[in-house]
């Protein structure tokens, strides 16, 4: 449950600290004192969006502490853990948010940092918020759906599961089907371009690696014959008459003629030796390659012709010979797979009637659960209305079909289906003897809404395991006697759960375990919300100005300390 919660700098909340407790806590105040800001703030605390908005005028920033403490084996902790905080033996654990002006906010666990994502994954573990919104909710007949699965979760949840998982393949296999068939004209444009890109790749015959040995005979046809003249030149330096080698053979037979009478001349003779031969041997090759070197003006022609048309193909298909291969190879076995286009579109034809047929098993077993949930539910929320002074009212929940053509087909007839089901669920009232039920958001007054919402959200407070739930002016349109049967059905909440409960109505402030006043002082400078716990004669004097209004008088008082006393005496009852 909320044990505390510390507000600063948020709006017009200077600083704010309110201390709960279990059973029933009410929050009263008048219009505009700031009791929707609390739940603002709360509703941080719950993985809401920040805005700078929040953050009170002239401040850097805003604070939002709550304290909650949660019993042993409550699914927060597992989400806690789930997300590396720890909590104590003692359950505590401490939710912060800060925002600053920029907008930026920060979230700590146990003072652990966090994500929004964290902190949403875990904040419906903590408090239910049910406000007006939820009473909008029920004039909207497409959301019904939602409350009666709430209501039949344990029923529901493993066929609901399983028709999800089927229902999810299903759809993705059925746009996969109408994306094939959408894209088969644009799929043979696709087969001409890709073959003919592959033939004029197969058509050049390339080989890998082809460009680099290109380029480089480019290079050697390009500067051939100053290759060749340079080869001719040292040729002739060093072969003939009065040429390198003549006079390095001369110098050799004067050495041997020598060397015999210095041995120092023996390792140079050796050198000059060893020299001579390796010229004769370079002389050799320079004739041989001399020999070899037949230019045609051609070659050079034929290898240029070469490179661009290998050129073409790289711009079109790669940077290099061996990329535009691997393209050709990419492109191939795309091919293939398009020419085994039908063959997959009646793979994909054939899955689809297959998880057609699993499908209508699932949401008619599921459509099964949910009418004998459906009844029950209304049972229940006829009997707590009765409870909420709608003695004569009937009510009940209409579970249908919807046939359609390109739906499923489910025991012969083809149905509309959608994530939920085959079913569409909406809300049947009678307020009155007499008259035929009706859609409840036709016929039901604003009075009449917030007790059939009130009848669903008592009915769920005993289905789920949140401790703490907030009831943001659910009373709206209600008084009299209706009021005071809506304070008794918040009070026997308040005795399973904690609620918090923000109203207008002195009947049910008259049933509060604790009574926080929500109020709004002006100064010259500053405007400020504060937050008090009222004493018993606080609370006498609250009731009353709720009672009469602005002026509180000793016949109001007298009449409040009565409610006072009679609210307790029906909560012991209780």
């Amino acid at each position: 449950m909320l044990v505390e919660l510390s507000i600063r700098n948020f709006a017009i909340i200077k600083s704010v600290t309110v201390s709960f407790q279990k059973g029933l806590n009410i929050l009263t105040g008048e219009t505009g004192a700031g009791k929707s800001i609390i739940i603002d703030a709360l509703g941080l605390l719950l993985g809401g969006r920040a805005s700078a908005d929040f953050v009170r005028y002239g401040e850097s920033r805003a604070e939002v502490e709550g304290l909650f403490e949660l019993p042993a084996g409550h699914p927060a902790l597992a989400v806690c853990e789930s997300v590396g905080v720890q909590i104590e033996q003692d359950g505590m654990l401490v939710v912060r948010r800060d925002i600053s002006n920029q907008g930026k906010s920060i979230i700590r666990l146990n003072g652990q940092l966090v994500t929004l994502a964290m902190l949403r994954e875990l904040g419906p573990w903590l408090v239910t918020v049910h406000g007006q919104h939820d009473t909008h909710m029920l004039m909207q007949s497409d959301k019904h759906i939602n409350w009666l699965d709430a209501y039949g979760e344990s029923a529901l949840g493993g066929a609901k599961a399983e028709y999800t998982n089927l229902y999810t393949a299903f759809r993705k296999t059925k746009q996969d089907l109408e994306r094939m068939a959408r894209n088969e004209r644009e799929l043979v444009q696709r087969i001409d371009l890709l073959q003919y890109q592959l033939n004029e790749i197969e058509s050049a015959g390339l080989a890998p690696g082809e460009d680099e040995k290109l380029q480089q005979q480019r290079k050697k046809w390009m500067n051939i014959e100053k290759v060749y003249s340079s080869i001719q030149d040292a040729y002739r330096s060093l072969y003939g008459d009065q040429k390198g080698m003549d006079w390095l053979g001369h110098a050799m037979g004067e050495l041997e003629r020598v060397a015999g009478y210095e041995e120092q001349l023996t390792p140079i003779l050796e050198t000059v030796q060893s020299a001579y031969y390796q010229i004769e041997d370079v002389v050799h090759q320079l004739r041989q390659l001399s020999y070899q070197m037949d230019f045609e003006p051609t070659q050079l022609t034929e290898v240029e012709s070469r490179l661009d048309q290998i050129q073409s193909l790289k711009r079109k298909y790669g940077k290099s010979v061996d990329d535009i291969l691997e393209y050709a190879a990419t492109i191939q076995d795309e091919l293939d797979d398009m020419h085994h286009y039908e063959d997959r579109l009646q793979q994909v034809q054939e899955r689809l009637t297959e998880l057609a047929a699993d499908l209508a098993v699932e949401a008619l077993e599921l459509s099964v659960i949910r009418q004998e949930c459906a009844q029950k539910l209304a049972v229940e929320i006829e009997q707590q209305l009765k409870e909420l002074h709608m003695e004569r009212a009937r009510f009940a929940i209409d579970v249908r079909q919807t046939p359609d053509d390109d739906g499923v087909e489910i025991e012969g007839i083809k149905r509309q289906v959608d994530a939920n089901g085959m079913d569409q669920i909406e809300f049947l009232i009678s307020p009155n003897p007499g008259e035929p039920l009706r859609p409840l958001a036709k016929i039901a007054s604003g009075g009449e809404l917030s007790r059939v919402m009130l009848a669903i959200k008592t009915i769920l407070a005993g289905t789920d395991q949140v401790e703490t739930l907030i009831f943001d002016e659910v009373d709206t349109g209600v008084s009299g006697r209706a009021a005071q049967a809506i304070a008794e059905k918040l009070a026997r909440v308040a005795g399973q759960r904690q609620v918090l409960c923000i109203t207008h109505l002195p009947q049910v402030a008259s049933m509060a375990d604790a009574h926080f006043l929500i109020k709004k002082e002006m100064s010259e400078h500053e405007t400020m919300t504060l937050v008090n716990r009222l004493s018993d004669d606080e609370r006498v004097i609250e009731l009353a100005r709720m009672l009469s209004g602005a002026e509180v008088t000793a016949k109001t008082e007298e009449h409040a300390r009565e409610m006072i006393l009679l609210g307790r005496e029906r909560k012991t009852v209780n």
